[in-house]
This record gives C-alpha cells, structure tokens and sequence, in this order.
C-alpha cells in the first residue's frame, strides 16, 4: 500500500472510504502528476474527504475539479478545489463541463457505478483528456451486481473488453479474426488500457494511436521455415507422421483446432 497516500487518507479531515488495494493503483498511474500543473477531475465528492487527499498529493499547481449530483456537495468547494453539480449519465453535461473548464489530464470515475453512468462518462471523458492523461474507473465490481446494470450484456467490464477489441484492430493485418471497422470507436483517443481488480484505466495519447504497420528491416534472410503448427503436432498423437502430407495436413489443421479448443476452453468457462 502507498505509505504517503494512506497517511493523506487518515489524515484526511473529511470522511473518505476506499478498497484497501486502491492505493498502489493510484500510485502507480497518478505519481508522474505530483507537483505538476494539472487539472484532476474526481466524480463523486460524498463527504468530500478525497478531495482533500487530492490536493494535497498532486500540490499547489494542480486545480482539483469534484463533480457530483447532489447539490450539497457545493459546501466543499474551497481552496482550490472547485466543485460542479451534475448528472455523470447526461451527455449535456459534460458538454457543459467541458466548455467551461477546457480540456483536462487526469479524469477519476468514483461516481454513480451504474453501467449507465460508467460509459457515458468514458465516451464523453477521453476526447476531453490531454495526451499522457489518464481516465480512472473504479468500483468496477459492479458490473457483477445487478442493481447498478440495466443488463449484464451491457455492463462496464464487457465495454471495456470492447474497446481492447477496438485498440488490436488498429494494426494492418488483414487476416485477423477481428472486426475492423467497429461502428462506436474511441481507439483515436485511447493508447492502452489496464485492468486491475475492481479497476479500469485508459492512458489517453491520440499521438500513439496511428495505424499499427508491420516493418522488415535489411538484414540476411536465412528462410528459416514457420513451424507454427507443426510443433503443436503432438496434440495429434498417432496422426502425426501424416503431417507433411498436403492434403492430410489441411484436415489435420482442422482436428488440431479442435484438440486445442477443448483444451483451452476450461479456462473460458
């Protein structure tokens, strides 16, 4: 656990409650923000005891921005740290968030937990991050629990898994087995994306995100022969020695597909 956000937590004034792993996480993609002059954005203030934290972690430089539906959290604006009410599910408002305070770099989603409210915040939030900047989503174990999803289709963790689709699909590789040409993208946007327990985050750096082409450089070509299949050849047993015959070797091909999706799909279930 980070020493100097748990000391900032406890320390904190303002009720704030947190998953006791949260904090290396925190550390780990928002420790290059310290000390710099940046604009954070947490949705969801409740007590307003994070925000504290906040300040006081990224320093004097940063201006802390706390979103939140319920108008009593306006109490909390203070010392730099300034606070707007709003719905994080209405597109209209962050329109009008974002032409008021302008392009931002670190976006943290403690907010609603609905599927609703996750993915309406995503795709209104990435366009609106600076590149290097970064979108947290926590408490994404919600997207396990009923309540707060309108369907388990649609819920936050299987719109992330979406947009990991989204991203491979920006290579040059036309026999891919992926769709290419989604029609909801935000891959222009989003560079990488990690997954943690009960957490998403979207490194944002529309610089990186060009279309992925492959290069061969000018060194000897020694034709060294792919065996790509031909060394899972012992998943056939008896089969085997039949394997450089052409025609045997497309349907061996197939039954080996076969062998290795019955053995795989354990770990899909």
């Amino acid at each position: 656990m980070s020493d100097n956000l748990t000391s900032l937590f406890n320390e904190s004034k303002n009720l704030s409650s947190k998953w006791v792993k949260y904090f290396d996480v925190y550390e780990e993609n928002f420790s290059k923000f310290k000390g710099k002059d940046i604009t954070f954005v947490e949705i969801g203030v409740f007590n307003g005891g994070s925000l504290e934290i906040w300040k006081k972690y990224f320093g004097p430089n940063a201006r802390i921005i706390g979103i939140d539906i319920n108008p009593e959290c306006k109490k909390f604006e203070k010392d730099n740290i300034e606070i707007f009410i709003g719905n994080q599910s209405s597109t209209n408002f962050w329109k009008s968030f974002f032409e008021k305070v302008g392009m931002v770099d670190v976006i943290l989603d403690d907010g609603g937990h609905t599927n609703l409210a996750q993915i309406i915040t995503t795709v209104e939030c990435v366009k609106n991050i600076n590149d290097g900047g970064v979108l947290l989503v926590e408490d994404t174990c919600c997207s396990y629990i009923s309540r707060y999803n309108s369907s388990k289709k649609y819920n936050f963790l299987n719109f992330s898994k979406k947009i990991v689709d989204d991203i491979n699909s920006n290579i040059n590789l036309e026999w891919m087995d992926l769709k290419k040409d989604f029609k909801f993208s935000l891959k222009k946007y989003i560079y990488s994306t990690h997954f943690y327990e009960s957490m998403v985050i979207f490194n944002i750096n529309r610089k990186k995100t060009y279309l992925n082409e492959h290069c061969v450089n000018k060194g000897v070509n020694h034709n060294i022969v792919d065996l790509t299949w031909d060394g899972l050849n012992e998943v056939l047993g008896v089969f085997k020695k039949y394997s450089n015959i052409k025609l045997i070797k497309k349907i061996l091909r197939f039954i080996k597909k076969i062998i290795i999706n019955n053995k795989l799909k354990k770990f899909f279930s």
